[in-house]
């Protein structure tokens, strides 16, 4: 339990930045404090427990693996600049390539974009239980 007492602040504070309704805020976090002592709060600490195993690993491909794919993703938003570049000189080239982009992109599973986001923050929340705890700087 101690990495779900270590989690509860900084979820709280994220809870707190994401959430701007001071009364969906509240509903949040006693939600969260319900969740403590449950099943389902064990089964997230036990997934944490996972990711933070697996950041921490010493294999390259693993422990590089999901900062890898960060990168992908923000190459992908980075590419937005050039195309609003193009779309100034020539809209139907940029308007073919954006709607190829979708076309792909809608044509991936859902599961895999659920994917996406719960690395993404479970590699937020192994870094940040990492820097609590003095691991990683």
């Amino acid at each position: 339990m101690a990495i779900l007492e270590t989690l509860i602040g900084p979820i709280a504070s994220i809870i707190d930045k994401v959430i701007p309704d001071k009364e969906a805020r509240e509903r949040a976090k006693l939600e969260l404090l319900r969740l403590e002592g449950s099943q389902e709060m064990q089964l997230i600490e036990t997934q944490i427990s996972a990711i933070i195993a697996e950041a921490n690993s010493r294999d390259p491909w693993t422990s590089r693996a999901r900062p890898s794919f960060l990168y992908v993703m923000y190459t992908l938003l980075l590419f937005s600049l050039p195309m609003g570049v193009l779309a100034a000189f020539n809209p139907g080239t940029a308007q073919d390539i954006a709607r190829g982009m979708n076309d792909y992109l809608g044509g991936l599973p859902e599961p895999l974009y659920a994917l996406f986001g719960t690395g993404y923050l479970g590699y937020t929340a192994a870094r940040q239980w990492g820097k609590i705890k003095g691991v990683e700087k």
